[in-house]
């Protein structure tokens, strides 16, 4: 017996590790934060990778479907299709209890956070875990962190690509191995803190969708606004164990569990400067992965840029010093 045989025993499995899965895939309108689920799908799986079931829904959007060419589905396909709140009790329902399981499962969670927002709910989701992120904690020798890469790593078959059902079965597929595979290398798992929406505005936004809007286009999550520039000359870099100065520049990188654009809000009104790229005048950056390899952390290792996490960052933005007079 392998030490991966002996590990699908209940008594050898990780305690730390969670005790059920939700599988989730979403095809969207967009990705812009006003943009609407058109379909989601949720494999369920127990606390060692196993399917339990599966669901699938086509979801009315109320707009324009989007990128037809890349999800297959048309607004005729879409007109009978359910309301996002006819089918919230039964996908809250799935995902009750259960880490939330996507590839790139900051978009996923932020679309799904957004529905439940919109209407006036917010789903049972407590955590999430992003297989990308798991696949570079793994160390997985893959050419690029797409969906297909995984599967073909693991021998996954994908018969339609960005259909959410198939998708979703095939990262279930992908995803027992890897949760093996953690398992056995002690690896603990990249989990992320849900926070469901509680804030809300029902003006309608401007969209930033290329795509033509409807007729009957839904009131936005939030209202799309340009930030104002930011009033306080930039002190400089932040300097660890002291507070953050108005006017400071920060920039973010990665996934976060405070939904970003809030995350940015709070920056904001805290007055200090985001920052959309890190520069030699970037005071701080925020991430919870320093050491992925994105443009960002890369040019903060090159600049000697300070770099915090998003809960001490959260920290910091309680106790902001004033600009300088």
């Amino acid at each position: 017996m392998t030490m991966l045989d002996d590990l699908t025993t209940a008594a050898a499995w990780p305690t730390a590790y969670p005790q059920g899965y939700a599988v989730v895939d979403v095809e969207t309108t967009g990705l812009a934060r006003d943009d609407r689920i058109v379909s989601a799908a949720v494999y369920r799986l127990d606390a060692q990778g196993n399917v339990e079931d599966h669901w699938y829904t086509l979801v009315n959007p109320e707009r324009d479907p989007g990128p037809v060419w890349i999800h297959g589905l048309t607004s005729d396909t879409l007109e009978g299709a359910p309301l996002f709140p006819e089918i919230a009790a039964e996908f809250a329902a799935r995902l009750d209890g259960r880490v939330l399981v996507a590839h790139n499962a900051i978009f996923d969670w932020q679309m799904i956070a957004r529905e439940y927002a919109r209407a006036e709910s917010a789903a049972p989701v407590r955590q999430r875990l992003c297989t990308i992120a798991l696949a570079k904690q793994l160390a997985l020798p893959l050419p690029n962190h797409k969906l297909e890469s995984l599967a073909a790593h693991f021998g996954v078959e994908q018969r339609q690509a960005h259909n959410a059902l198939d998708d979703a079965r095939v990262l279930a597929e992908a995803f027992r191995p890897s949760l093996h595979a953690a398992a056995e290398q002690g690896v603990r798992l990249p989990l992320l803190e849900c926070r469901p929406l509680t804030e809300w505005a029902a003006s309608p936004a401007a969209s930033s969708s290329p795509y033509p809007s409807s007729p009957y286009r839904s009131n936005s999550w939030r209202p799309s606004r340009k930030r104002p520039a930011c009033p306080y000359p930039n002190p400089g870099r932040y300097e660890k164990d002291k507070p953050l100065k108005q006017g400071m520049r920060v920039a973010f990188s990665g996934d976060t569990s405070v939904d970003r654009e809030l995350l940015e809000d709070r920056t904001v009104e805290a007055g200090l400067h985001v920052a959309t790229s890190v520069s030699r005048l970037t005071s701080l950056l925020v991430t919870n992965d320093p050491d992925a390899a994105t443009s960002k952390t890369l040019k903060a290792r090159s600049f000697g840029t300070p770099v915090v996490d998003e809960a001490a960052y959260t920290q910091l933005l309680r106790d902001v010093a004033p600009a300088d007079g």
